[in-house]
Order: structure tokens, then C-alpha cells, then sequence
């Protein structure tokens, strides 16, 4: 197997190259999710054992169904659960969907991922795929079922394939297309192949699994695992300070105390998210100093929340109601304007963009756009270079800001707003862009699907590549199909 640089696949063989197309940003262990947090060793104990004896046992269910709500922490444990069995040799495969990240949010490639992952894993398997793909080169736009039996199932099949084999899937919930991802479960479901961990499900799903919600755990042991994580990252935090704090003014050795530690745990409960935010809070340099920083945070315990969605409050206000302190009204009304424009648009595009194309798209400088996003790396993950992504922690925060129920809250983003203001930006930089030949083909009438994607990526800048139609939906519609086009 080898790889080109837009994530195609290539099995080799007989002097002909088949092309799977695959999403390599998609695996545990790519490139994009190397700084994502796993469980710490002594957290979530239980709950990987018993995930552990489910793997082992050879009379248990094909699915285990890992749910809970957001912020629970699903994502970190499927992390780890596909480190666990990748150690042991058990995993065979890995797909993390992520809303917003190309074909990571949609299925249409999700089980050519998957075959492709099983290639690397049991050699065997290749020329059996291999000739499903040069009976029909077109199955990696089939079916979804095709695609599965195909390229999957009928391969195994073919090869007698005895050894228990993993596959770990991820936060479904941020796939596009319900239709799709029901699709999904329920193939997976009903396929009589291979055990399967699957983060979240549905209601109405036909086959058997295991089920675990983590909102059901008894409360003592999430409260005694948030402990247990805040405890090592606050220590960590305090002696990463204390080394480059002049003499005299560091933190105490047992800063925060346990009794600190027992509080902000109890305001977790059963948020993972809130733990890990506000740490990257307190730690945030930009602001204060730790201790700073941690009473900010415990300002909020004494709120009281209706639900886990209204939690988040606790989760983002510290943060968040930083940039408005000690503000006039003008300069409060002036910052939130443009905390909703820089913001508004990262959170709704259906694609992460760098911040010199975020810059383009909302025609402001580059430098601009970092100092206002300077403030934000705590719910932000900002690249050091202006050519990386900037992408959300926690898909939390975009539930947080978008939530219809609080319209009259300061960092309220407008939806429908910010994709009427998207479309109309997008449509704006097609226009300065856009003409005859783009690509350079020389070639009329040479189809999209025959173009070579790297192609595409050199001629289009990406903030107008973005543009699909999406935020035409999502926004208000236009009095004429000309309104678009007009600047």
C-alpha cells in the first residue's frame, strides 16, 4: 500500500494501481489526532475492563455501544480503547468521524477507510478487495451496503478469516446525514463479520449489542476519575509555573488542595469537558496566573443548571466572560461584535480553515485575526503557524454558543445569520477567482471525478472552495437565484 499527499489509497498489484479512496485523518493514530487526550491511567479503570472482558469473551455481542452526553467524554475512551487493542494486536481498524472535517463528517468513504485499514492489518485481504475493485471501479460511489459486502465482508469471507479483529468507530452523531449514518448501524448491526465498539446509538436499531451509557456510571466513580484528572493536570499546571515564577512568588507545594480539587469535581460531574477547559483555562497564560485563574473558575459553583446543555455554562463563562471585564458598554458591545464575526464563523464551517483563509474570508488581516484569537486558546485549538487550522477542542462550545435557548445571552451566535454572511463572503471570493479553465486542463468536458483533487486544491483558494451550497440552506434564502452573484 502506498499513499499519495490527498489522502487516496493505492493497492498495488499485477502492474495496475486500483484507487481506495480513504480519509487518513480518520485512524486513531493519524496525524490529526496525535494531541488528542486519552484516558489517564488510573481514570475510566472499570469501564475499559469491562470493555476489555467484552473484546475476550467469544460468546459477546458483535456491537458494544459506548453512549452518553455530550461532554462525557466518549471520544478520549474510544482513544484509548483503539490504543488498548492496537497495542494487542486486536485492532483491525479505526474510523473518528468529526463534523466540519471534509469527509471526516460524511459516510461516503467511511467503509473504503475501513478496507483499506483491514488491508494494512491481514495482508490476505488485498487482492481480494483488489478485484472488487477492478470488477466495479466505481464502488467507492456505490451503495453503502455494496460497499460494505464488497469490499469488507465478501473479502473476509473469501480468506476464512478466524482471528477476532476490532474496528472502532467514533462519534457517528457528527456524521452528516442521518439517513446515512442509520444506514450505517444498521448494516453494521446485522453483519455477522466482526465485533465492532461503536461510540453512540439510536433508538430504533435491529441486531444485538452490548450498551453501556457512561450518564448512568454511579456518580461517586465519575466524580472519583474527574478527581483523579484534575489532580495530576492542577499539579502539573503548578510546577510547570513554578519553574519560570520569580523567587518568592510560587505557587504553594500543595496548591490547589484537595478540598479545591473535591469542589471543581463536583461541578464537573459528569462533564470530562469541564475538566479538561478549564484547565487549559488556568494554565492560559494570557490572562493571569493560576491561582487567578482557578478563583475566576470558582466563582460558579453556586450556579444551578436544568440540564448537561445548560451545564456548559460553567464549562465556557469563565472563559468567555473574560473578554468583556472591565469593558464600557461601547467597548463591551464593540468586543462581542467581533467575538460573534470571528467566531461565528469557525464554529459553522462545514470545513476547518487556516487563519490567513479565515483572515480572506472575513477580509481582515491576518494579524488581526490572531490577536483576536489570542484570547481564545482555551476552547480553540490555534496552530502556531498561520497556515495550520484552527479547529474546536470540543464540539461542546459550538452547542454552547448556537443554542437556541439563549438568545439573549451575550455570546449568542446567530445561525442563520452567519450563513447568510458565509454564503454571501464565499460567493464574493468566487467571483474575484472563477474563470474559464481554472485548473488549467486544456480539456473541455473532462469530468470532476477524472481531476486529480491536488489539482483542485492549487487553483481554488480553500475559503471559496468551501462554499457547497451548505450555507445557502442553512441561511436566509435570496429574492432571486441572481442575488448570489451580485457584489
Amino acid at each position: 500500500m502506498t499513499t499519495n499527499s490527498v489522502g487516496t489509497a493505492y493497492a498495488e498489484g499485477h502492474g495496475t494501481i486500483h484507487i481506495v479512496p480513504t480519509v487518513h485523518d480518520a485512524a486513531f493514530d493519524s496525524f490529526a489526532e496525535q494531541h488528542n487526550a486519552r484516558c489517564h491511567p488510573e481514570t475510566r479503570t472499570e469501564l475499559l475492563c469491562q470493555i476489555r472482558e467484552w473484546a475476550y469473551n467469544p460468546h459477546g455481542e458483535i456491537i458494544f455501544w459506548l453512549n452518553g452526553v455530550a461532554g462525557t467524554g466518549k471520544s478520549t475512551i474510544s482513544r484509548t480503547v483503539a490504543m488498548m487493542f492496537a497495542d494487542n494486536g486486536l485492532l483491525g481498524a479505526s474510523f473518528f468521524f468529526k463534523r466540519g472535517e471534509g469527509d471526516r463528517g460524511k459516510a461516503a468513504l467511511f467503509f473504503p477507510t475501513i478496507a483499506s485499514q483491514l488491508i494494512r492489518k491481514i495482508p490476505a485481504l488485498e487482492p481480494c478487495v483488489r478485484e472488487a475493485i477492478h470488477d466495479d471501479r466505481a464502488i467507492a460511489t456505490k451503495s453503502l451496503r455494496d460497499q460494505l459486502e464488497k469490499l469488507i465482508q465478501q473479502p473476509l469471507d473469501r480468506i476464512g478469516q478466524a482471528m477476532v479483529i476490532l474496528i472502532v468507530v467514533d462519534a457517528l452523531d457528527e456524521c452528516d446525514g442521518n439517513n446515512d449514518v442509520k444506514t450505517i448501524i444498521s448494516l453494521l448491526a446485522q453483519a455477522n463479520v466482526l465485533p465492532l465498539p461503536i461510540r453512540l446509538g439510536f433508538k430504533n436499531v435491529q441486531g444485538r449489542y452490548e450498551n453501556l451509557a457512561l450518564h448512568q456510571i454511579p456518580e461517586p466513580i465519575v466524580e472519583r476519575d474527574i478527581s483523579t484528572f484534575l489532580r495530576y493536570e492542577l499539579a502539573r499546571i503548578r510546577d510547570e509555573y513554578n519553574s519560570e515564577a520569580l523567587e518568592g512568588l510560587e505557587l504553594l507545594p500543595d496548591w490547589p488542595g484537595e478540598h479545591v480539587i473535591r469542589t471543581l469535581a463536583q461541578m464537573a460531574v459528569p462533564l470530562f469537558i469541564f475538566a479538561t477547559t478549564i484547565c487549559r483555562f488556568i494554565e492560559d497564560a494570557v490572562w493571569s496566573d493560576p491561582a487567578d485563574q482557578l478563583e475566576k473558575v470558582l466563582q460558579y459553583q453556586t450556579k444551578t443548571y436544568g440540564s448537561e446543555l445548560d451545564k456548559l455554562d460553567t464549562t465556557y463563562l469563565p472563559i468567555l466572560s473574560q473578554l468583556t471585564v472591565g469593558r464600557t458598554d461601547l467597548q463591551k458591545s464593540h468586543l462581542l461584535a467581533e467575538f460573534r464575526d470571528v467566531v461565528g464563523p469557525i464554529v459553522l464551517l462545514a470545513q476547518p480553515l487556516s487563519v490567513s483563509s479565515l483572515a480572506r474570508l472575513l477580509n481582515i488581516s491576518p494579524r488581526a485575526l490572531s490577536a483576536r484569537l489570542k484570547t481564545l486558546h482555551s476552547v480553540l485549538s490555534i496552530p502556531p503557524k498561520a497556515d495550520a487550522p484552527v479547529r474546536l477542542f470540543h464540539l461542546s462550545f459550538r452547542d454552547f454558543l448556537v443554542d437556541p435557548t439563549k438568545r439573549a445571552a451575550e455570546f449568542w451566535i446567530d445561525e442563520t445569520k452567519y450563513h447568510q454572511m458565509l454564503a454571501d463572503r464565499c460567493t464574493k471570493l468566487m467571483l474575484q477567482h472563477l474563470k474559464r479553465d481554472i485548473c488549467s486542463l486544456r480539456i473541455p468536458g473532462k469530468r470532476r471525478s477524472e481531476v486529480d483533487q491536488q489539482t483542485i486544491v492549487v487553483a481554488l483558494p480553500p475559503e471559496a472552495a468551501r462554499f457547497d451550497g451548505g450555507f445557502v440552506v442553512a441561511g436566509k434564502k435570496p429574492k432571486s437565484p441572481l442575488e448570489w452573484w451580485t457584489v
